[in-house]
């Protein structure tokens, strides 16, 4: 399928139409130009065929060459398809588009000032122009051409870009041009060109003819230039203006902003970056705000200062590790009304988690009714293991003689355990989950488990008791067989609170 062949929608359809009323501005502009030169010489016959030649090349032919420059761009436009296929014609679409226009307006020039002599016109006939003036006007007139276009055009690419951005979500991502050889341009196109052709005409006429001259360029520039400056600021100063609204976006908290890139120096580059750093906020927000649900707000942004895109590297450390449980809650489930016992879980989560988060642990795993948390993985703990069991002293006592949502008691048993466990994030794309490995968590767990047979609220393991000093009262229930382990292990009773302040 042909680009003349692929379908197109009405707003597409007047993109493309923008770029051809773009090319075709310069048509205007030199028709003025040429009609203010017949007016001071009173050559309208002149400005007859001037107009003629205009309509031919800087309409038809200048239109036929910009459908072949944008030929790519509108195949994309439809489709949809091979971005990167086209983002260089995209990117120096100004450039190409005004080189075009140059040699264009050079053969234009050239016909205007060269063929009149080459047919012996004379002076009386046609307003002929010194050697000098003819080639300072060729290149004048050359680079108006060259400097409009370039201008008109790169405020024509970044409407562009914020179509392509909204429609199809692409950016250009190839950054070789200069914003300083832009500013340099337009500088010396309005500020020099002008005092340039007055210099030559100085130089090369005196009189009427001098006067004439240069009213004609001072009536050329006063048409011109405010075109000129125009483009020149809005291409120069739109970029500016929107990474502006966007870093006030972002100050404001709205970090969901993505701006165009519509150029390819250092600007767009620092679009991109603009939104790149937007990208990686949102993330630490979203990780930040999840992080958040589980531990407090300063163990989040100590999480994500270690880990800024959401994934924690695998390591190796001693941490205290404990599950919850609900005691009896099988049998709760069968016979209470399920509305109650969702909002009495919540209310309980509520008072469960922030012991856990006060004392420096991070909630892993939400099991049922239970959970799975851990201290000094992934956030570093000196004294994790009495942290886990202030924690849980705290839960306990919480928990005990609660009523929740619908008159129920939710009393809570804790397993705890200290010992070397593997750490890291697993998954791929944006499912992540940070999971802790290795026998100690496994050990844990049983020992919540154990609490069912013996009546108890929390068992700690003899590693727990040691690690963790002595700040608690503890009832050694003796060696005990641990399923999944081949000898046992000394298993203790935590008695009641703490004898000091923990945490």
């Amino acid at each position: 399928m042909t680009d003349r062949a692929l379908p197109l929608d009405d707003e597409a359809r007047r993109v493309i139409r923008r770029y051809y009323l773009a090319m075709s501005l310069i048509f205007v502009v030199d028709t003025v130009i040429s009609f203010i030169f017949c007016w001071m010489y009173d050559a309208f016959r002149l400005f007859a065929l001037n107009l003629a030649v205009d309509v031919v090349v800087l309409l038809g032919v200048n239109l036929y060459g910009a459908s072949r420059i944008f030929r790519p761009v509108r195949a994309f436009i439809a489709s949809g398809e091979n971005f990167a296929g086209i983002e260089r014609t995209l990117t120096q679409l100004p450039l190409r588009s005004a080189f075009w226009v140059a040699i264009l307006f050079m053969v234009i020039m050239s016909e205007r000032l060269f063929l009149p002599r080459l047919l012996g016109a004379t002076a009386s006939q046609v307003p002929l122009s010194t050697w000098g003036d003819t080639f300072s006007t060729i290149f004048v007139q050359t680079a108006l051409g060259f400097v409009l276009t370039y201008f008109i055009v790169s405020g024509y690419l970044e409407g562009l870009c914020h179509f392509l951005f909204r429609r199809h979500g692409v950016n250009l991502g190839l950054f070789f041009g200069s914003f300083s050889l832009k500013i340099g341009v337009a500088l010396g196109f309005t500020a020099i060109a002008p005092l340039l052709l007055i210099a030559v005409e100085v130089l090369s006429y005196t009189g009427d003819r001098l006067v004439q001259e240069i009213l004609i360029d001072l009536m050329a520039a006063a048409f011109v230039l405010p075109i000129a400056l125009y483009w020149v600021s809005r291409t120069l100063t739109n970029p500016l203006r929107r990474l502006d609204q966007g870093m006030e976006k972002v100050a404001g908290g709205d970090l969901s902003i993505r701006l165009p890139v519509t150029s390819n120096e250092e600007v767009g580059e620092l679009t991109q970056r603009f939104n790149q750093m937007a990208v990686g906020l949102r993330e630490r927000d979203k990780l930040r705000e999840t992080f958040g649900k589980y531990v407090s707000e300063s163990v989040a942004s100590q999480l994500l200062q270690e880990a800024p895109d959401g994934r924690l590297t695998g390591q190796t450390r001693e941490a205290t590790l404990m599950f919850t449980d609900i005691d009896g809650f099988t049998t709760l489930s069968e016979r209470a009304d399920p509305d109650a016992l969702i909002a009495a879980l919540d209310e309980y989560l509520a008072v469960v988690l922030p012991p856990i988060q006060r004392h420096g642990g991070v909630v892993n795993t939400f099991i049922g009714d239970g959970l799975f948390a851990s201290f000094n993985l992934p956030l570093a703990n000196d004294d994790h293991a009495a942290a886990a069991v202030a924690a849980a002293l705290e839960i306990v006592e919480a928990t005990q003689e609660r009523v929740f949502t619908g008159g129920l008691r939710l009393p809570t048993r804790i397993g705890i355990n200290t010992g070397l466990v593997i750490g890291g994030t697993i998954g791929a794309g944006d499912r992540l989950s940070y999971t802790l490995l290795g026998d100690a968590v496994n050990t844990a767990a049983r020992l919540q488990e154990l609490n069912k047979r013996h009546g108890t609220r929390i068992l700690v393991a003899q590693t727990s008791l040691l690690r963790a000093g002595p700040k608690f009262r503890y009832t050694s229930l003796g060696d005990m067989e641990i399923r999944g382990r081949s000898e046992r292990l000394p298993i203790h009773r935590v008695d009641g609170r703490f004898l000091e302040k923990v945490g």
